[in-house]
C-alpha cells in the first residue's frame, strides 16, 4: 500500500471552498422532513442582516459561528431546519459611505444628481454584498442561499409596511418627540449604532445665573454653573441640585434669571447630580441632551429646540444669535455674559 504524506501544516485553501461548494450544490442547508418524530415541527433562524456599509467583522464571525452551531445541532436532529441569508441596506449610512466617497474626489451628492447618486449607492451595495457573501461562506455558514433576502426587496419593503400598520391599527406604535442624532449635512436623523463616538479636548465654562426674588442662606443672590457648551443656556428651562445636598435645599422650587434670553426658570431637586461634581448645580437644557431630557420627563419642564435642520440657531433663542453656527454663537454668548459680568 502507498503511504499518503500529509502536509505538516493545515491549509484550508486546498479542500475548505470546495467542501462548501459541495455542501450548497447537494442542497445539505436546504430544509428537510426528517424521521425524527418531531420532524415536523421546523426550526428557522433569520440571520441579523449585516449592514452593506462594509464588510464583517470577528463580531460578526462569532455571531454567525454561534448561530450555525445551533443551526446544525436540529438540522442533524433531523428537524425542517432552515437559515436565512440576508443583508441590510442601512439607509443613510450606506449614503455616507458613499459621501465619503465622493468627497475623497472633491464631489457631493448633489454634483451628481439623484439618479447618478442613486446607481453609485447600489454599486457600493453590490461590491460590499459580494463580500460579505464570501466570507460567510469561508466560516462554513450552513444558510439556505437560495431564500437570500436583501431589506430593500420589495416582498419585504411590504411586509415592513404591513407590520407597522398592523401595530399602529393595535395601538402599539405611536408617534412622539424625541431626542434623535441630527445629521446636519444629510438632514435626516441617525440610529444611535450609526454614530461614531470620538472624546474630544473641551473647556468648562463657568457662568453667574442670578436667582429670581431669592437668595442662599448666606445671602448670595446669585449661583455658579459651570457648562461645556454655554451656547446651549439659551434652551435651558430648569436648574437642577441633588435632593440631598443641604447647601441648596432652600432653592429646590425658586426661580434663576436665565441669562441673555428674559426668561425664568426653576430649580429643581433631581438625583441626576453629582452633589461633588463642579459647583453641585446643573443647566437642564432637554433638547440637546439625553440625561437632561430624562430629568424634565421626571419634573415635567419645558422642551425648547435652538437648533434648525442645519445646525444654525432658531428662532427660539434671541434676535441676536439667530442664524449662528454653534461655535459663532459660542463665542457671542461669552462676550455678552463677559460684559454683562455674568462669565
Amino acid at each position: 500500500m502507498k503511504a499518503i504524506e500529509l502536509e505538516k501544516a493545515y491549509n484550508p485553501k486546498d479542500f475548505e471552498d470546495r467542501v462548501y461548494a459541495a455542501w450548497e450544490s447537494g442542497g445539505f442547508f436546504k430544509p428537510r422532513t426528517g424521521a425524527a418524530p418531531d420532524a415536523a415541527k421546523p426550526f428557522v433562524v433569520v440571520i441579523p442582516p449585516p449592514n452593506v456599509t462594509g464588510v464583517l467583522h470577528m463580531g460578526h464571525g462569532l455571531n454567525n459561528s454561534l448561530q450555525d452551531i445551533v443551526v446544525r445541532y436540529h438540522r442533524m436532529r433531523g428537524e425542517p431546519t432552515l437559515w436565512i441569508p440576508g443583508t441590510d441596506h442601512a439607509g443613510i449610512a450606506t449614503q455616507n459611505v458613499v459621501e465619503r466617497r465622493l468627497k475623497k474626489e472633491g464631489k457631493t451628492r448633489h454634483d451628481l444628481g439623484r439618479e447618478a447618486f442613486v446607481k453609485k449607492t447600489w454599486e457600493v451595495k453590490n461590491e460590499h454584498h459580494a463580500i460579505i457573501t464570501n466570507q460567510l461562506k469561508k466560516i462554513g455558514a450552513s444558510v439556505d442561499w437560495s431564500r437570500e433576502r436583501f431589506t430593500l426587496d420589495d416582498g419585504l419593503s411590504r411586509a415592513v409596511r404591513e407590520v407597522f400598520v398592523t401595530l399602529y391599527e393595535r395601538g402599539l406604535v405611536y408617534r412622539g418627540n424625541y431626542l434623535v442624532n441630527w445629521c446636519t449635512s444629510c438632514g435626516t436623523a441617525l440610529a444611535d449604532d450609526e454614530v461614531e463616538h470620538e472624546d474630544t479636548s473641551g473647556a468648562m465654562y463657568h457662568i453667574w445665573y442670578e436667582l429670581d426674588g431669592c437668595a442662599l442662606p448666606d445671602g448670595t443672590t446669585r449661583i455658579e454653573i459651570a457648562t461645556t457648551r454655554p451656547e446651549t443656556l439659551l434652551g435651558d428651562t430648569a436648574v437642577a441640585v441633588n435632593p440631598e445636598d443641604e447647601r441648596y435645599t432652600a432653592l429646590v422650587g425658586k426661580m434663576v434669571k436665565l441669562p441673555l434670553t428674559g426668561r425664568s426658570i426653576p430649580i429643581v431637586a433631581d438625583s441626576y447630580v453629582d452633589r461633588a461634581f463642579g459647583t453641585g448645580m446643573v443647566k437642564i437644557t432637554p433638547a440637546h441632551d439625553p440625561n437632561d431630557w430624562e430629568v424634565a420627563k421626571r419634573q415635567n419642564l419645558a422642551v425648547i429646540n435652538i437648533l434648525n435642520p442645519d445646525g444654525t440657531l432658531n428662532e427660539n433663542v434671541p434676535e441676536k444669535y439667530r442664524g449662528m453656527k454653534c461655535p459663532v454663537a459660542r463665542k457671542a454668548v461669552i462676550e455678552d455674559l463677559t460684559a454683562l459680568g455674568l462669565y
